[in-house]
């Protein structure tokens, strides 16, 4: 599955109502910080969050699709105002035709953003599959776009502004900063 063309990406993006997320490698640079007493950390960037938040407000609907378990993901979530949450599921694509169900969308309008092989079977499902810039090579090669920005550290701020770019709402949410 290679890169889509400037064109083709950009047709494409402006039919996205649904955009899932990985979490350990795309909204956090995929370390896991275990504590002595058990906990587990992650750190999230604020800026994509921020552009998260932007989506939603443009009208994308999000959702997070990881392997792991971790209340620390489902406060992320609840911050941010993510109604869709499906965490422990190492075998993703299960996961993802439930999360279409639920949500009446079809493949055609859902971008999917991953790193590793687990996100494979969803990302060779959807209309855009984004891989970050760190990803492995091959989810790389399987991906549609590739983000300039690595997990954690701007790729989601990317693909969100990419798409309200695209759907020509990025500039509207831009302009109540600008007063």
């Amino acid at each position: 599955m290679p890169e889509l063309s400037d064109d083709t990406l950009q047709q494409r993006l402006r039919d996205i109502r649904l955009v899932i997320f990985d979490v350990d490698g795309v909204l956090t640079d995929g370390r896991l910080v275990l504590g002595d007493d058990g906990q587990e950390y992650k750190a999230f960037n604020s800026k994509d969050g921020h552009g998260m938040r932007m989506l939603q407000d443009s009208g994308v609907a999000l959702a997070i699709l990881t392997g792991r378990r971790s209340q620390v993901v489902e406060r992320r979530a609840t911050d941010l105002g993510i109604g869709h949450v499906i965490q422990g599921r190492r075998d993703k694509l299960p996961a993802f035709e439930e999360l279409l169900e639920t949500t009446g969308l079809t493949p055609d309008v859902v971008a999917y953003v991953g790193d590793d092989v687990v996100d494979l079977p969803v990302m060779r499902r959807v209309a855009v599959a984004v891989a970050v810039a760190d990803a492995s090579p091959l989810i790389r090669e399987h991906a549609h776009w590739i983000t300039a920005s690595p997990g954690g550290h701007g790729a989601a701020r990317e693909v969100c502004e990419r798409i309200m770019q695209a759907q020509g709402s990025l500039e509207r949410l831009l302009a109540a900063y600008l007063g």
